[in-house]
């Protein structure tokens, strides 16, 4: 198996080619299930699908659930993936606030929490299509480097380099939490279809170990070569390492 590469000129094109497959994939299905990613990437992405939900799209029979939140913020805090979510996208479309599945963050039992979230992929018939983003070290989700391909969603420390990426939206690294709950590798293998979005100079070195290196923990997106129905959706400066 191998993971298909395609590359656009924006980041612009890349939310306009990834926003068409996450509609087809509402309109193709009675009951969709869509697995959902954070940072900034996807926002133009979630644009793509506020927009076509404007055009008429509705996500009303759809499910969602989301990769990872941080813990211990507040669901309304700023920097809360519960926020970004309802920000970007969810305030913006006619998605049921009982179809939204976010990892919480501030449960009094995390472990039950995780495995809680697990139940409710399987009740709903599992993913139909994961979108994914990518970091500068290879993580998905918060699945750092170091982490197995049998791994579900856990409780996890973050990584320097993710704290210190990440700071760019709390002010400091030393206001970033150490800790998410995030959906496994094993977890968003399971999905029936993957699609990743990267664009940067920054992503280059990941996407190329991802796709052209050793299948390995120390790039844990190189895990994804094993799917059966994975593409990337690159800009040329991520894709600028690829042979």
């Amino acid at each position: 198996m191998s993971i298909h590469t395609e590359i656009f000129t924006s980041p612009q094109d890349i939310a306009d080619a990834a926003g068409q497959r996450l509609a087809e994939q509402v309109t193709a299905r009675v009951a969709p299930v869509l697995g959902l990613a954070t940072g900034s990437t996807p926002l133009l992405t979630y644009q793509s699908l506020v927009d076509r939900h404007r055009a008429g799209l509705s996500f009303s029979s759809v499910t969602t659930f989301n990769l990872d939140e941080y813990v211990g913020l507040p669901h309304d805090h700023p920097q809360s993936y519960h926020t970004y979510m309802r920000d970007a996208l969810f305030d913006q479309i006619d998605i049921a606030a009982d179809r939204i599945r976010i990892p919480d963050g501030n449960a009094h039992n995390p472990d039950r929490a995780c495995q809680q979230f697990e139940d409710a992929i399987e009740q709903a018939g599992g993913v139909d299509l994961w979108l994914l983003g990518i970091g500068s070290n290879g993580h998905i989700a918060f699945n750092e480097p170091g982490c197995q391909p049998d791994t579900r969603t856990r409780v996890v420390d973050l990584a320097p380099e993710t704290i210190e990426a990440n700071s760019r939206f709390f002010g400091s690294p030393d206001d970033v939490p150490r800790t998410a709950i995030t959906a496994g590798i094993a977890t968003i293998l399971a999905a029936r279809k993957i699609l990743l979005i990267a664009c940067g100079q920054n992503k280059a070195t990941a996407v190329k170990d991802a796709l052209q290196g050793p299948v390995s923990p120390d790039c844990p997106a190189s895990f994804l070569q094993s799917h059966s129905d994975c593409t990337f959706l690159l800009d040329e400066n991520a894709a600028s390492q690829l042979a």
